[in-house]
């Protein structure tokens, strides 16, 4: 029988697939979902059933999709590493898989191959998670693959702000950057078709870490006492998230602090085991990405803010109060 531990997961996906369904009624106009669900069945091309489709839907799903990947993708790099700071962007993953993401952007690939985005956002991130275990070395310590990871995040970003600087267009300029501050409005089923392949692909690249990453949390002694090579781990990890990370911040852009948030919103409930935790960050992820992007809806704003903005502003003051739990506590982490 599974403890409840291991069943913990099943409350933030419960709570993350009725936020979708409030993100699919919340919107700027009034809609009717029993009335748009009932035209869309029937086939009947009208307004509610069209903004059912086209927009509310895609919205929600890829809330989900984008924040599972997130989630996921953060708890697997946390316990890699072994650190409560460690996510796909401090690494360089995300910047990376932007990186690609505006290269495609601007050499014109995406107006011939519209696939041409995804697969330029995984190769990016990819390209910089490999990047990062080449750099750092055989046997490289924790410190080590974060330092690196650091400088990687900052030679991405600064090569997308020398991409944007050269720039002819500003309109083109503004769109990008826009893009990159993360957002889910004006999305399609296609971009939930792009994306889905890739998250899930890496998605089970990571699952399939799970006991070797309760592994790694004994020591890398330990680790390879038990048969878990750490370097294998960490190359399978790598690619994992690099393919989780890559297919959302395709459909995406960056978006802030989930990766982070998540890992540590459950790992009380799962006993701080690595392995256990993935599948519950992504419930988490899911959740508090739905819940920023139905809070930027729901502002009295001008002009909707960028989801990755609502993010950075919730992410930045956990930082805060994670710093102050941990001087006041010795409990650990992971």
């Amino acid at each position: 029988m599974r403890s409840t531990a291991e069943r913990v997961w099943l409350l933030p996906g419960v709570l993350a697939l009725l936020l979708a369904c409030v993100s699919v009624i919340v919107g700027p106009g009034g809609l009717s979902l029993a009335e748009a669900t009932a035209d869309l069945l029937a086939g009947r091309d009208t307004v509610p059933a069209l903004v059912l489709l086209e927009i509310r839907l895609p919205r929600a799903l890829l809330g989900l999709l984008v924040g599972a990947a997130l989630g996921m993708a953060g708890a697997a790099m946390q316990g890699l590493l072994r650190n409560p700071l460690a996510e796909p962007g401090v690494l360089g993953v995300s910047a990376c898989a932007a990186l690609g993401a505006v290269i495609a952007f601007y050499s014109g690939l995406v107006r011939l191959v519209p696939a041409a985005l995804p697969v330029a956002a995984i190769t990016g991130g990819v390209l910089g998670t490999a990047a990062l275990f080449v750099w750092a070395g055989r046997g490289a310590t924790v410190a080590t693959l974060l330092l690196v990871g650091v400088a990687i995040n900052a030679l991405a970003g600064a090569a997308t702000a020398f991409s944007l600087a050269l720039s002819p267009n500003p309109y083109a300029f503004y769109e990008v950057m826009f893009w990159l501050m993360g957002s889910l409005a004006d999305r399609s089923l296609d971009h939930v078709l792009l994306a889905l392949p890739c998250v899930i692909a890496g998605a089970i690249l990571l699952f399939r870490m799970r006991g070797r990453l309760d592994a790694l949390s004994l020591g890398e002694e330990t680790a390879l006492a038990l048969g878990v090579a750490p370097a294998s781990v960490a190359r399978w990890v790598g690619l994992g998230t690099a393919m989780a990370v890559g297919g959302a911040v395709a459909v995406s852009g960056v978006i802030g602090f989930v990766g982070l948030i998540a890992p540590h919103a459950v790992r009380p409930f799962v006993g701080y085991r690595p392995g256990a935790t993935l599948i519950a960050s992504a419930g988490a992820g899911a959740v508090l990405t739905l819940i920023a992007d139905i809070a930027v809806r729901l502002l009295p704003t001008e002009r909707e803010l960028q989801l990755g903005v609502m993010t950075a502003m919730v992410g930045a003051p956990f930082l805060g109060w994670l710093a102050l739990h941990r001087r006041q506590r010795s409990a650990p982490w992971l």
